[in-house]
Parts: structure tokens; C-alpha cells; sequence
């Protein structure tokens, strides 16, 4: 009895230390691809991150972080192909992620430009009507707006990191995908909100943890979103 309780035990210690390796591969491939995401996001971004240790309240100063918003779209799309090249339990090289964003830079920014002039049109217009007359009416408008471009933002970018080029249809295709995709759309807006307040506040340790991990959730939510197909040729 004592001889079979042994061996028993020893088998049992073997098997729970076979799923402890897969477990802690497949965990160390997730950390891979969410620190060099961090690190590609951080990298692309500096002026944007000196920027935001002078000014801690951004929507104040468009004419400085306008610009600057619009280069994190090729910094965003190279994280999404990276992911895409990286699939489920990928670890591609850290110059894949550099590599997708020299590739991408001109798409994304053609991609970025529409839906972040839209959104910064939409915010400006919550800023300068919330003390007027008009206020009460147009304000909420004006916002859902802009969170509506914002999403619809990612989602396109999304699209480019996948297909390469930007589709003119997407343009149209794409807000509409974010609508009909509610729940998908409120979980994504939920993590933007909690990762820009957390990275506004403290943006060095912010972007030491969260980018990878929030963008992670998005390219899957953006994925779950078929409504796309690749351009032809």
C-alpha cells in the first residue's frame, strides 16, 4: 500500500509539474509579447510622454497634443501587427514590432487623420458650448461623437495593421461596426478610459504595464468585429 501511495504520488507530482511547464511557457510568451509592445509603444511615443510630464491636463492644449496624438496611430497599428504576427502563443523578435511600424507609419496616419480630426472637433465644440444656451442639447451629441471616433479610431487601425493599406470604405464601414459590435465597443471604451486616466497620471509606470496589456484585449475584441474583408489584389 505504502509502495503504491508512492508511486502514486510521484506520478501525480510528474503530471502537475508537465502542466506547470506548458503553463508557465504559454505565460511567458504573454509577458514577451506585452513587454515588447510596452516598449515599442513607449519608444514611438516620447514626445507625446515629455509632453504630458509638462502638461497634465492635454484637452486644454490642442494645438500642442493634436500632433502628437496623431502619431501614436502607426505606433498602435504596429502593436496590432505585431500581435497579428505573434497570433496566440507567438513571441516574434522585438524588431517585428519596429519593423510593422516603419511599414504601416504611412497607412495609419492616413487612417489616424480623419478620426482624430473628428474627435478633437467634437471635443472642442463640448468646451466652448457647455456654457451656452445650446449646451443642454448639443453637448451630448458632440461627445458621443467623439467617443465614437475614438473607437471607431482603433478599430480601423486595426484593420490596417491586418490588410496593410487603408480601405476608403472603411471609413463608413468601420462606425458602423462599432455601433453594431455594442458590447465589444463598451469594453474597449472602458479599458481606453481606465488606461489614458491611469497613464495621464502616472505615465512611467502606466506605460510599463498597461499598453500590451490593454491593446492585448482590444486586437481581440477588433478581431471578434467581421464585418471587414481584405482589400483585393
Amino acid at each position: 500500500m505504502a509502495g503504491r501511495a508512492t508511486t502514486a504520488s510521484a506520478t501525480g507530482a510528474r503530471l502537475r509539474l508537465n502542466v506547470a511547464y506548458s503553463s508557465w511557457d504559454l505565460i511567458w510568451s504573454h509577458v514577451h509579447r506585452i513587454l515588447v509592445i510596452n516598449l515599442g509603444i513607449a519608444a514611438a511615443n516620447l514626445p507625446l510622454l515629455a509632453a504630458l510630464q509638462l502638461h497634465h491636463h492635454p484637452w486644454r492644449h490642442p494645438l500642442l497634443f493634436g500632433p502628437l496624438l496623431l502619431l501614436t496611430g502607426p505606433s498602435l497599428a504596429a502593436a496590432f501587427a505585431y500581435l497579428d504576427e505573434a497570433g496566440g502563443s507567438g513571441q516574434p523578435p522585438v524588431r517585428a514590432y519596429f519593423r510593422a511600424y516603419a511599414r504601416l507609419f504611412r497607412p495609419a496616419l492616413l487612417t489616424s487623420s480623419p478620426y482624430l480630426l473628428a474627435a478633437c472637433v467634437a471635443v472642442a465644440d463640448v468646451v466652448m458650448l457647455r456654457t451656452t444656451p445650446l449646451g443642454p442639447p448639443l453637448v451630448p451629441m458632440a461627445a458621443v461623437v467623439a467617443v465614437l471616433a475614438l473607437l471607431s479610431h482603433v478599430v480601423s487601425l486595426a484593420h490596417v495593421a491586418r490588410h496593410g493599406t487603408v480601405a476608403r470604405r472603411a471609413f463608413v464601414l468601420v462606425p458602423f461596426a462599432v455601433v453594431r459590435h455594442w458590447f465589444l465597443t463598451l469594453m474597449n471604451l472602458v479599458l481606453l478610459t481606465a488606461g489614458l486616466l491611469l497613464v495621464n497620471q502616472a505615465p512611467l509606470l502606466g506605460l510599463a504595464v498597461l499598453p500590451g496589456c490593454v491593446l492585448s484585449v482590444l486586437w481581440h475584441n477588433c478581431r471578434s468585429m467581421p464585418l471587414l474583408t481584405p482589400p483585393p489584389g
